[in-house]
């Protein structure tokens, strides 16, 4: 058995003002897309130009964080919101789904896509591969908050979470920040090396997410106010990944099928 780390959650504390690792990592992950963003919109083939992935960074950067909190309270914790509404706005006290914050980006690129006069899908296939940096600096985000820990198991590489009670888990957090973070990135940046079907690129990522969230929630414990909906496996997280595994699979077909008959 590892031994937990316990980082403290707090970076800096300059009073009443603390800086948390977790929004650290956000930070991160808008940086990345900021920085490669820029690499990527200069390539003869991008839609947009360099100068305009600030204001990208900005409708992102919005999109996730109501798309995620929206999400957490819709698919997660509707009926505590049905009792105090107000809990939406409770942001301090935790809460933030991937597929809310997911739907929420591609909310905001869709705005911005106007703004810029391309499709969709022309402005996601340049930030797909960028944001699986984000996704893996959250989970890391996840593990030092002591949060969202894996089933008990001997494994030797367990871990006993201050929050999660004696047994010893899985870290599961890192296993997704190692799958959804570092693979997804490694895999898309190389597929993107060269152009791709329109489409192509984001429909790779939708998959391949929906893929290893599937995958790994089977090691990781579900919401205590949910528990398994189905089989005494099945998760929400797993019901939220199938249609990504779908839609994924289905973006790729139509973009490779359109271009076979363009």
């Amino acid at each position: 058995m590892l031994s937990y780390p316990n980082i403290d959650p707090v970076l800096i504390a300059l009073g009443p003002v603390k800086i948390h690792w977790y929004g650290i990592m956000y930070l991160i992950g808008f940086a990345a897309v900021w920085f490669l963003g820029q690499r990527r919109a200069a390539q003869p083939w991008s839609v947009i130009k360099p100068e305009a992935i600030e204001d990208l960074v900005t409708y992102g950067a919005v999109g996730v964080i109501l798309g995620g909190r929206l999400g957490y309270i819709l698919f997660y914790n509707f009926g505590a919101f049905i009792d105090n509404p107000l809990l939406l706005f409770k942001i301090w006290q935790g809460g933030m789904s991937f597929h809310g914050g997911m739907l929420g980006v591609f909310v905001a690129m869709w705005l911005f896509a106007k703004k810029q006069n391309c499709t969709l899908f022309q402005l996601t296939d340049i930030i797909a591969p960028i944001a699986p940096i984000g996704l893996g600096a959250g989970r890391i985000g996840n593990f030092i908050n002591s949060e969202l820990w894996g089933r008990p198991t001997d494994a030797p590489w367990a871990m006993v979470f201050p929050n999660g009670g004696a047994l010893a888990r899985h870290p599961s957090q890192l296993y997704e920040a190692f799958l959804e973070g570092f693979v997804l990135f490694v895999v898309l940046w190389i597929y993107t090396n060269k152009p791709r079907p329109t489409m192509a690129a984001t429909g790779l990522s939708v998959l391949l997410y929906g893929c290893f969230r599937f995958f790994i929630e089977f090691f990781r414990v579900p919401d205590a106010h949910l528990g398994y909906l189905a089989l005494d496996w099945l998760t929400m997280g797993q019901i939220l990944s199938t249609p990504m595994i779908i839609i994924g699979g289905l973006l790729i077909y139509f973009a490779y099928h359109k271009e076979a008959h363009a």
